[in-house]
C-alpha cells in the first residue's frame, strides 16, 4: 500500500480514539482525517500536486501533522524545513525547486517567503490561510505516484549547507514504520508501548515521523507537550504519563542527573528509544538500571532511517552492550574496506546498507549522490563491525578524525576509552589546527557525579590502549555538552569555548 494509504486507513478504522493531545485538546482519529481531508483540497486549490513541492517550517501541532499527510496525500514532495538555519542555508534550501512555503503564525519570518506560493496554518501576512479555506466537500484521494520524491529531508554538509536527502514514496511504503502488516515482535512491541508517545522537536525530521508512525498506526495517542520552563524529560513523562519517547543521548545524561537530584515519577515508560549520537555500554546499562526494562538503542542515518536496534532484552540479556543491536528486517548491512570488498565478522571497515528505504540521492548533487550510493549500496561514512552474532558495532566516523603528526587518529575510540573510567560520565573528542603536530586531539569530559578524574591518568588509558597519537592535547572537564539544533553534541561550540 502505497503511503500514506496505511495511516489513512488506520484513522478511518478507529474514528473516536484519540490521536492528538495538544494544548488542552484532544483531536481524535476521525478528526484528524477530516483535517487531511480539508488541508488537501485548499492545497490543491493552490496549485499544489504530484511532483510539486512544498516547503514546511512549522511548530509542532496537530494542523501541521496533518499538514505533512495532505501534502503527500496529493503526492507533493515535502521539503522539510528544520528551525535554527542560518539565511544563507535558509535560501540554500529554499531554492530547492520549492513551488510553495507553508508556515504558521509562530514560525513565519523574513527569507521564507521566496517561492511563487506563500501559505500558513492561521492568519499570517504575506500568506494565504488554509485553515480557512472553504470546505467544498471533495473527498480525500490519494495521488502519490511511487517514483516520485516523497520528501527532502536535510542532513548537515561538509561545507556547511544542508543536503536534500531524497525519500521516494515507493522508499517511504517499503519502510517498516508505516506498514502495520509487515510489523515483526519489535516493531508491533514498540506500537504497544507507544500509547502515548512524547511528540516534540520538529516535523522536519524524519525520525520524528518515523517513531510517530507506530504509535498512530496503533492507535496511540501522540502527546504533544506544553513549555513549563523545565526539562521535557524526566518532567513532561510524568505530568502527562508518558509510555514512549524518543531521546537523544544528552538529554539521557541530563534526565539521569536530575532523577538523581530531584526524583521524578516515570513509572509510565514502557519504551525509550536513545538515539542520534553513540551512547556507552556503561551508561546504557546504567540507563537501563535506573529506567527498567524500557531501554531501546536505535542506530541510523537521514539517508537511511533506522539500520538496527538494541532491544531491552537484549540488554537484560547483557547482550550486545557495546553494539547497536540487530538491522531491523529486510535491511542489509555489510562491513567493507576501502576497495569495497566486504569484510568477514569482526574486522573493522566502513559500513554499507542495502534497504528498500534508502534515499534515491542528494537533491541536485549528482556528485555527491555517486559517492555515497554505490551498486545499490548506500556508504555510511561510519566505521565498525559485525560479530558473530550479527550484532553491529560502530567505531566511529570516516569523517570524525584528527590528522596528528600526519597519522588518521578517530574520535569514537578516544570517547569509549575515556567513558570507560569511572570518573567519567561523558566524553567529547574533536580536532583543532597545531602548529607542532598540524591537528591536535582535544577532549572534554563531563565527571561522574562526586567524581574528579585525573587528567594524567586519563591520558595514560588512551595511551595504553590506543597510542601516543591519540592522546588529547588537552581534557577539559565541563559540566555538560552544548547540544546543536539537530539536538546531537555539538562539538564546534565545545572546542570554540574551551580552546585558545
Amino acid at each position: 500500500m502505497l503511503f500514506p494509504h496505511p495511516l489513512l486507513d488506520a484513522l478511518r478504522a478507529a474514528p473516536d480514539t484519540p490521536a492528538f493531545e495538544h494544548a488542552g485538546r484532544t483531536v481524535s482519529r476521525g478528526e484528524l482525517l477530516e483535517m487531511i481531508r480539508r488541508l488537501a483540497g485548499a492545497m490543491a486549490d493552490a496549485g499544489l500536486g504530484p511532483g510539486r513541492a512544498v516547503a514546511v517550517r512549522t511548530a509542532v501541532t496537530p494542523e501541521a501533522f496533518a499538514a505533512h499527510m495532505a501534502a503527500h496525500a496529493l503526492g507533493c514532495r515535502v521539503v522539510g524545513v528544520r528551525p535554527g538555519y542560518a539565511p544563507g542555508q535558509l535560501a540554500h534550501v529554499l531554492g530547492m525547486d520549492v513551488d510553495a512555503v507553508l508556515v504558521d503564525p509562530t514560525t513565519a519570518a523574513p527569507g521564507l517567503f521566496t517561492a511563487e506560493r506563500a501559505l500558513s496554518l492561521g492568519p499570517c501576512a504575506q500568506a494565504t490561510d488554509l485553515l480557512a479555506h472553504p470546505d467544498d466537500g471533495r473527498p480525500l484521494t490519494a495521488e502519490a505516484r511511487a517514483d516520485d520524491v516523497a520528501a527532502l529531508v536535510f542532513t548537515s554538509g561538509s561545507t556547511g549547507r544542508p543536503k536534500g536527502c531524497a525519500i521516494t514514496y515507493r522508499a517511504l511504503s517499503e519502510h517498516w514504520a508505516w506498514q502495520p502488516r509487515r510489523w515483526g515482535p519489535v516493531a508491533a512491541a514498540l506500537a504497544r508501548d507507544f500509547e502515548r508517545y512524547l511528540l516534540f522537536g520538529t516535523l522536519a525530521s524524519m525520525v520524528v515521523l518515523e517513531f510517530a508512525a507506530p504509535c498512530l498506526l496503533g492507535r496511540g495517542t501522540a502527546v504533544i507537550p506544553e513549555e513549563d520552563g523545565r526539562p521535557l524529560f524526566p518532567y513532561a513523562i510524568e505530568r502527562h504519563r508518558i509510555t514512549g519517547s524518543i531521546i537523544t543521548v544528552p538529554r539521557l545524561h541530563q534526565m539521569l542527573r536530575l532523577l538523581e537530584e530531584e526524583p521524578a515519577d516515570v513509572s509510565s515508560l514502557r519504551a525509550l528509544m536513545v538515539s542520534g549520537s553513540p551512547i556507552s555500554a556503561k551508561r546504557l546499562a546504567e540507563a537501563a538500571e535506573r529506567l527498567g526494562p524500557v531501554v531501546y538503542q536505535g542506530y541510523g542515518q537521514t539517508e537511511a532511517g533506522n539500520v538496527a536496534m538494541l532491544t531491552p532484552e537484549h540488554i537484560a540479556a547483557g547482550r550486545g552492550l557495546d553494539s547497536v543491536g540487530l538491522p531491523h528486517p529486510g535491511v542489509e548491512v555489510s562491513v567493507r574496506d576501502e576497495d569495497g570488498r566486504e569484510l568477514p565478522p569482526g574486522e573493522t571497515g566502513e559500513i554499507h546498507v542495502c534497504s528498500p528505504y534508502v534515499m534515491s540521492g542528494y537533491w541536485g548533487d549528482e556528485a555527491e549522490t555517486r559517492d555515497t550510493l554505490r551498486d545499490g549500496r548506500l556508504r555510511t561514512r561510519d566505521l565498525g563491525h559485525v560479530d558473530e552474532d550479527g550484532f553491529l558495532h560502530l567505531a566511529g566516523r570516516t569523517r570524525d578524525v584528527v590528522m596528528v603528526n600526519a597519522m588518521v587518529v578517530y574520535a569514537g575510540p578516544i570517547e569509549r576509552v575515556l567513558t570507560a573510567h569511572p570518573g567519567v560520565a561523558e566524553a567529547y573528542v574533536a580536532g583543532a589546527p597545531d602548529e607542532v603536530t598540524g591537528e591536535a586531539v582535544h577532549a572534554f569530559v563531563v565527571p561522574s557525579p562526586g567524581r574528579a578524574p585525573d587528567q594524567a591518568e586519563l591520558s595514560a588509558l588512551v595511551r595504553a590502549e590506543l597510542g601516543d597519537d591519540s592522546v588529547p592535547k588537552t581534557i577539559t572537564m565541563v559540566p555538560g555538552v552544548p547540544v546543536a539544533a539537530s539536538g546531537k553534541p555539538d562539538k564546534r561550540a565545545l572546542l570554540a569555548r574551551h580552546t585558545p
